[in-house]
């Protein structure tokens, strides 16, 4: 056996840091411009900086949330789709935040990959950065990590980490939720990302391929329907709790959809009652309840079925609160109301459109 001029390198196990080094340059002038008040700091140093003072805070309670995009990840690797996916990892953590009445501050990410492609390693944080702008939270961090071995062929995975606040004794929920506040519902941008082994399952049972168009939405490819980003509710709910000071509680309607999602922001003292003919299931919905075969109940356990967003507002308020956030961009259908606690923590009346 011939022996080694040279030693081994880090590269030549599979880990090659000057492509991690061009990313970190593609991705700065994307990061520099998720800066807030709060954050001003170039990244590259060992952890980032957020100042509370200069983001106006006075007596701040900070909130946390971190999360992924489950396999909603994996349609966007095999229909090599990268730039949105980012938007998603951003959307699942500061909608977490906002339900809690927090502003989110900044945001960190984590990717990690068996063989680093600074492109595309470009492109998913070009997404989250957007993500971030659309929160209005600053992009100060995070790590990427080459791990060959770990991750097979193009293989990569997401985690998010967000902080964000607000002013002691203004987080929600708040405690005077009573019988009959109404339920408002914030309309969501499709499945969001939750449910997606269910969607690949029946996707890959009729034999459909990513570039196919979609059988929903003639209009884009399959890919393109099922990757659109979730819906970042940030500001348009920070305005309406702002200028209303009405807004009793939030529910991000994530895994779990409206059965556990909902009694999670409610005592035990009261239920939610939903009117589910108020709700008006977006095609993707009907396409995958029918496809395959999936009953309401159960698409109500696992997708959004259209609200991706519940908002519970005292009667008096529920038209004013739902015009300031229709002005803010969102679709807001009054969807129920608050009810005395029954055996469940949320009742259903009439049907979904499915």
């Amino acid at each position: 056996m011939a022996e080694r001029k040279t030693g081994l390198t880090y590269a030549e196990a599979g880990v090659d840091i000057d492509a991690g080094n061009l990313m970190v340059e593609k991705i700065k002038p994307l990061v520099r411009a998720t800066r807030r008040p709060g954050a001003d700091g170039e990244i590259g140093g060992f952890g980032g900086l957020f100042d509370l003072r200069a983001a106006g805070f006075t007596d701040p309670v900070l909130v946390a949330a971190n999360d992924g995009v489950g396999t909603k990840l994996k349609i966007a690797i095999d229909a090599g789709k990268h730039d949105t996916i980012g938007i998603d990892l951003v959307a699942m953590c500061v909608n977490d935040l906002v339900v809690q009445g927090a502003e989110p501050l900044f945001f960190l990410d984590y990717l990690a990959t068996g063989k680093l492609d600074p492109e595309q390693g470009a492109a998913i944080v070009g997404g989250i950065a957007k993500g971030c702008r659309e929160a209005g939270c600053a992009l100060i961090g995070g790590e990427t990590a080459e791990m060959p071995g770990m991750y097979h062929g193009d293989d990569y995975d997401l985690a998010g980490f967000a902080v964000g606040a607000a002013e002691r004794g203004q987080l929600l929920p708040s405690d005077d939720i009573v019988e009959g506040d109404v339920i408002l519902g914030l309309a969501s941008s499709g499945v969001h990302s939750n449910g997606y082994s269910l969607v690949r399952r029946i996707v890959a049972a009729l034999g459909l391929g990513w570039s196919d168009p979609a059988p929903f939405d003639k209009g884009q490819s399959l890919a393109e329907a099922l990757l659109e980003p979730t819906r970042i509710y940030v500001k348009p709910v920070l305005r309406a709790i702002r200028e209303t000071h009405g807004i009793k509680a939030l529910a991000h309607i994530t895994g779990g959809g409206f059965p556990e999602n909902i009694p999670r922001v409610l005592s035990g003292d009261f239920s939610a009652e939903l009117d589910l003919d108020a709700i008006q299931a977006p095609p993707v919905f009907s396409w995958l309840a029918r496809t395959g075969g999936v009953e309401a109940n159960e698409m109500m356990r696992t997708f959004n079925c259209g609200i991706g967003m519940v908002v519970v507002v005292a009667s008096g308020q529920a038209a004013q609160i739902a015009a300031v956030l229709q002005g803010a961009g969102e679709t807001v259908t009054s969807i129920g109301r608050i009810v005395p606690r029954r055996d469940t923590g949320v009742i259903y009346r009439g049907s979904i459109g499915l």
